[in-house]
């Protein structure tokens, strides 16, 4: 992989145009890009088709009984998105029905399935919420590997996991199965709504597959100048 094929831009946005532009600014730097609720739910579906070619991470997070997280997944995988993730707490019988969804359509398709991702623990929590807010008695890292080992058993290929927990659970599942770290925070970033980051070169170094990378790149002054540091500090992290 070249540094530009770890990195995943998020479009978080409420409006098409802008999402479109940092596409045709940002393009040429990066290798995909991640269209999560906000800009799906303010703009619509046909944003997939506006960008198809591109190699699309679809941060949907479902979590839901199985035949219904199943049925969304055909229609995400029939939508032509590169990537797509569920909320690994739905449970081994959701994910395993949306794997096997997954495989349906593009057989009968004759098209690529998308990688199935589960997300792990929301970076914007820590183990102080999971104790006071979900009494829960473990770690967020604990969860987190919990959660991982429960993805890879019920066929997913990845998981969406925080810097924390990355080197363990690369460690617990092996050098094919994929981590994408989001609100990954260059040095010197404002962390916002974001608890357990990492900075770019941290996430590659501990075992990252994929960062997501979106506000210190999208809301920077100099979009291009600020996206191209953090390849310098993936390449150097390599």
């Amino acid at each position: 992989m070249s540094p530009k094929d770890h990195i995943i831009l998020a479009l978080d946005t409420d409006s098409r145009d802008l999402a479109l532009r940092w596409v045709d600014l940002l393009g040429p730097h990066v290798s995909q890009f991640k269209i999560g609720l906000e800009l799906v739910n303010n703009v619509g579906f046909d944003i997939f088709d506006d960008l198809r070619g591109w190699r699309l991470f679809y941060d949907a997070k479902f979590h839901d009984i199985p035949n219904t997280v199943a049925g969304a997944v055909r229609g995400a995988t029939r939508a032509g998105v590169w990537m797509v993730n569920m909320h690994v707490s739905g449970g081994s019988a959701m994910m395993e029905a949306a794997r096997q969804a997954a495989e349906d359509i593009a057989r009968v398709e004759e098209s690529v399935e998308p990688y199935l991702l589960g997300v792990t623990v929301l970076s914007s929590l820590n183990t102080r919420a999971l104790h006071e807010e979900l009494g829960m008695s473990v770690t967020a890292e604990d969860q987190a590997l919990r959660l991982a080992r429960l993805a890879q058993d019920a066929g997913l290929d990845g998981v969406v996991a925080g810097g924390e927990e990355v080197s363990a659970i690369r460690e617990a599942c092996g050098p094919d199965f994929i981590i994408m770290t989001p609100g990954i925070r260059p040095a010197g970033s404002e962390l916002r709504d974001q608890v357990r980051v990492l900075t770019p070169g941290e996430a590659v170094h501990r075992g990252s597959t994929f960062i997501g990378v979106g506000r210190p790149v999208t809301r920077s002054q100099d979009p291009v100048g600020s996206l191209q540091r953090i390849l310098d500090e993936v390449a150097s992290a390599m």
